[in-house]
C-alpha cells in the first residue's frame, strides 16, 4: 500500500551534547535515544500560532461580523461569537479532541473514540506527531491549536442568519453541530497514525527475513496505514481547513439562512452595515490571525511554515485587489467593504493549499477567488434571492470549494508547488512521491462533494430538530426591536 502526503522539508537536527551522570545512562539512555523530544522553537511557534487563531474569533470575527449588522444587533453578534467559542472550548477538552484525533475502532473512517475523553492520558510529557519523522510537539499544544479551529468554525456560521435567530436555539444547534458534523469531519480529514508510525512499520517489513515474520510485519503496516480518517486515506489534501472549516461552515450557513428565511424588509428596506470601521478592524485581525491558522498548520517552524506564511500574505492581497477592481468596474466605485471581503475570500481560498502551492500560484488563486466570490455574493445571491446576511456561503463556502479543488493543481511541482511524498518509499525519511494532477483533482472533488453532503444534510436535520424543539427564529416584534434588547437586555451603544 502506498500512501502519499504533501512534501515537507526535513532539516537535519544535531543532537546536543548532554552531561548526564553515569548512573542514569543505563536506565534512561534507550529512552533518550528512542523518544523524540519537542523542539523549543517549534513549541514556542505553535503556542503563538494558537493564540493568533484564537484572536481570529475574539475579537477578529466578532468585530468583522458585528460591524456588518445593524446597530440594534451589534451586541447580539458579539455575544453569539463569544458564547460559541467558550462552549466549544469546553466540549473540545471534554470529548471533541478524542472524537477527532483518536482511533474510533469500527467507525474509525468517520469518527474517533473516547479514549482521550476529558484529556485522559494527555499530560505535560505526552507528545503529538508533526509531518516530519522524529519531530514532535507537546500534545497540550497540539490539542489547544486544534481547539481554536473547532471554536471558530461554528462561529463562522452565525453570519449567514444574523439578526433573526434565537440565542437559545443557536447554542443548542452549535453543541449538536460540532459534535455530529465538525468533530467527525476533522477526524476524516486530519487523523492519521503519523510519519514515524508508518516509517517504523515499513522498516520492520523490510528488515524481516523469514516469511512468518514478514507476514506479521506486513499486517502491522497495513493496520498502521489504515489507522486514518476516510478522506485522509483517499489522499485528499487540506493543509489548514478548506473542507473541515470553510466548506463545512459555508454549507451549514447556506442551509441555515434558507431554513430560517429572509430578514424582515430584506430586498425592500435598507439593511446596511452600521460600522464599517469595526469591520475593517475585524478583517485586519483576521488576516493577522490567519498567519497562525495557515502557517501554524505545519506544526513546526521550518521552510514550509514560511511558505504557508508567504502564501497567506499574497493570496489575501491578490483577492482584495481582484474584488476591488471587479466591483469598481461593475458598480462604478471601489468600496472598502468589497476590498476587505475580497481579502477574507483570498484567505479562505488559500487555506487548504497554503503549504502546498508556490507564491505565484497563490496569487493566481487569490485573483480567481476574489472575482468568483464577488460574483456569488452579488449576482448569484440576488438572482436566487436567499438572505445570507453576511455572505458566509458566498465567501467561505465558495472560496473554500475553489481553494480545495485548486489544491490538486497548485501542489504540482511544475507550477511551483511542493509535490507529494511517500512516507513508505524510504522508511524513516520522506522522499518525493508520484504526482498525477488529474487523479489529485478528482480526489479533491470527491472530498468537496462529501463535505457538502455531510454538512448540508446533517445541518438541515439539526436545524429542523432544533426548530421543532425550541423554534429557530425570534418573533417578528423582537426582530424589529433588535436582538440586543430582545434577547440580551442590553445595547451595544448607549448615547
Amino acid at each position: 500500500m502506498t500512501i502519499q502526503f504533501p512534501a515537507r522539508p526535513f532539516p537535519i537536527r544535531l543532537a546536543g551534547l548532554l552531561m548526564i551522570p553515569a548512573c542514569l545512562v543505563a536506565s534512561t539512555g534507550a529512552a533518550l535515544a528512542d523518544a523524540p523530544v519537542p523542539n523549543k522553537g517549534d513549541t514556542a511557534w505553535m503556542l503563538v500560532a494558537t493564540a493568533l487563531v484564537l484572536m481570529m474569533s475574539v475579537p477578529g470575527l466578532a468585530l468583522f461580523y458585528g460591524g456588518l449588522v445593524r446597530t440594534k444587533n451589534m451586541l447580539s453578534v458579539l455575544t453569539q461569537v463569544m458564547a460559541i467559542v467558550c462552549t466549544v472550548a469546553i466540549l473540545w477538552v471534554a470529548y471533541g479532541y478524542s472524537l477527532a484525533f483518536t482511533n474510533g475502532g469500527a467507525l474509525n473512517d468517520v469518527v474517533g473514540g473516547f479514549s482521550k475523553a476529558f484529556l485522559a492520558g494527555v499530560d505535560a510529557s505526552s507528545t503529538a506527531a508533526t509531518f516530519s519523522n522524529g519531530v514532535v510537539i507537546p500534545e497540550y499544544v497540539y490539542m489547544a491549536f486544534q481547539m481554536t479551529f473547532a471554536c471558530i468554525t461554528p462561529a463562522l456560521i452565525v453570519g449567514a442568519f444574523a439578526e433573526r435567530m434565537r440565542f437559545s436555539a443557536l447554542m443548542v444547534f452549535v453543541v449538536l453541530w460540532v459534535t455530529l458534523i465538525y468533530f467527525p469531519m476533522a477526524h476524516m480529514v486530519w487523523y492519521w497514525a503519523g510519519p514515524d508510525a508508518l516509517g517504523d512499520a515499513a522498516k520492520a517489513v523490510a528488515a524481516a527475513t523469514d516469511p512468518a515474520a514478514k507476514a506479521a510485519a506486513q499486517t502491522t503496516l497495513d493496520a498502521v496505514s489504515a489507522d486514518a480518517g476516510m478522506l485522509f486515506k483517499w489522499g485528499a489534501l487540506d493543509f489548514a481547513g478548506g473542507t473541515v472549516v470553510h466548506i463545512n461552515a459555508g454549507i451549514a450557513g447556506l442551509v441555515g439562512c434558507l431554513m430560517l428565511g429572509k430578514r424582515i424588509g430584506y430586498g425592500r428596506d435598507l439593511l446596511a452595515p452600521h460600522a464599517l470601521t469595526m469591520t475593517m478592524i475585524g478583517a485586519a485581525l483576521l488576516w493577522i490571525g490567519w498567519f497562525g491558522f495557515n502557517a501554524g498548520s505545519n506544526l513546526e517552524a521550518n521552510g514550509t511554515t514560511a511558505l504557508a506564511f508567504v502564501n497567506t500574505f499574497v493570496a489575501a492581497a491578490a483577492a482584495a485587489l481582484s474584488w476591488l477592481f471587479v466591483e469598481w468596474a461593475m458598480k462604478g466605485k471601489p468600496s472598502l467593504l468589497g476590498m476587505v471581503s475580497g481579502a477574507v475570500a483570498g484567505l479562505v481560498a488559500i487555506t487548504p493549499t497554503s503549504g502546498f502551492a508556490g507564491p505565484m500560484g497563490s496569487i493566481v488563486l487569490g485573483l480567481v477567488a476574489g472575482a468568483a466570490c464577488f460574483f456569488f455574493c452579488s449576482t448569484v445571491k440576488n438572482t436566487f434571492g436567499y438572505d445570507d446576511t453576511l455572505d458566509v456561503f458566498g465567501v467561505h463556502g465558495v472560496g473554500g470549494i475553489i481553494g480545495a479543488i485548486a489544491t490538486g493543481i497548485l501542489v504540482a511541482p511544475a507550477l511551483g508547488g511542493t509535490g507529494l511524498v511517500d512516507y513508505l518509499a524510504k522508511p524513516g525519511e520522506a522522499v518525493a512521491g508520484h504526482y498525477d494532477m488529474a487523479a489529485q483533482v478528482l480526489i479533491q472533488l470527491e472530498a468537496v462533494c462529501l463535505t457538502i453532503l455531510w454538512s448540508g444534510i446533517g445541518s438541515a436535520i439539526l436545524f429542523k430538530l432544533v426548530d421543532l424543539a425550541l423554534g429557530l427564529r425570534v418573533p417578528q416584534e423582537q426582530e424589529r426591536e433588535g436582538l440586543d434588547i430582545a434577547e440580551h437586555g442590553e445595547r451595544a451603544y448607549n448615547y
